[in-house]
């Protein structure tokens, strides 16, 4: 349970387990913290990913970031098992990245396990619940999302988290069925969270003013994304629910996350506003007509009657 003297030798232990009752690990150089695609599914070494992490914590910090992690964390919220206590859930960030989400649901007394495949987000993480007062009910483990299967019995978590991660997976089916046997039981929920194929339609014609791209993007399988560059999946209209369908879950909700914000003009304060944006956005959200545009889809599922067994 100790931090390693260094962060290679953190690198070449995958599933390795640290605490707080340590010093901070040290960051690699160059390349091991990186935007969501390998800090969060270790996908290997590309240019896009050669970058310090703290990019990606900077970007959670603009108003579009905190938007996509506030809608999403309320849609979960909505959900969250009944428990005798809170106390006793214990939940999976997989692909934790900066550890908000997580810290939230340690907040309310929930147990969190953090998985990452980036030591320096991992580092980031733990000040994160450092600052947050929760090193008590928080676990960082260093380990890919794909090894999933082979870090975890069956039956282990009350709540899982995939957000943002299938989308730089070249077989997020595997990870989702590994994620369904990981849960506990049929009141244990998942919450996945990809980019909608429409959303990435809308945001090339509305942003970036490029008919071509969006035209691509009606059929395309994988876009580009804008922080780092680099491919990422695109998930069409009804296919993330196929996928947990596949993987023995029951799709219980799904919710469109930034629907409208980032296409709102100048005279809307991304800040200023950002309460009135926040509540429009999670009207819009709730709705199927709104939410099939968004820019994010989120699917809640869980193992339910008949599909209980086969997702253990």
């Amino acid at each position: 349970m100790l931090c390693p003297e260094n962060a290679d030798s953190l690198t070449k232990s995958p599933g390795y387990t640290y605490s707080f009752d340590s010093g901070s690990c040290k960051q690699l150089d160059r390349g091991t913290a990186s935007l969501e695609g390998r800090m969060k599914t270790g996908v290997k070494s590309e240019t896009r990913f050669e970058y310090d992490a703290s990019r990606y914590a900077a970007y959670l910090e603009t108003p579009q970031g905190r938007l996509r992690a506030d809608l999403a964390f309320a849609n979960l919220q909505e959900f969250l098992p009944a428990s005798a206590g809170v106390n006793s859930l214990r939940a999976l960030d997989l692909g934790c990245g900066t550890g908000v989400t997580a810290v939230r649901l340690a907040r309310l007394g929930i147990h969190v396990t953090l998985l990452d495949s980036s030591p320096a987000m991992l580092d980031i993480a733990k000040r994160t619940a450092q600052e947050a007062g929760v090193t008590d009910k928080v676990v960082l483990r260093h380990a890919d999302a794909t090894q999933l299967a082979n870090l975890f019995q069956t039956r282990s978590f009350d709540v899982i988290l995939c957000h943002n991660v299938l989308e730089y997976l070249d077989e997020p089916g595997a990870v989702l069925r590994s994620a369904a046997r990981a849960l506990r039981d049929s009141s244990a929920i998942l919450s996945v969270l990809v980019r909608n194929q429409a959303g990435e339609v809308f945001k090339a014609a509305i942003q970036a003013g490029d008919l071509a791209i969006a035209e691509n993007n009606l059929t395309a399988e994988w876009a580009q994304e804008s922080l780092y560059g680099g491919r990422v999946r695109l998930f069409p209209s009804n296919s993330l629910q196929a996928m947990l369908k596949a993987a023995s879950l029951a799709v219980i909700a799904e919710r469109g996350v930034r629907v409208l914000a980032d296409y709102l003009p100048p005279l809307v304060s991304r800040s200023a506003d950002y309460e009135r944006i926040f509540e429009l956005e999670r009207k819009l959200g709730n709705r199927p007509e709104y939410a099939s545009v968004s820019r994010y889809t989120q699917c809640l599922g869980r193992c339910v009657s008949s599909v209980a067994e086969d997702c253990a």
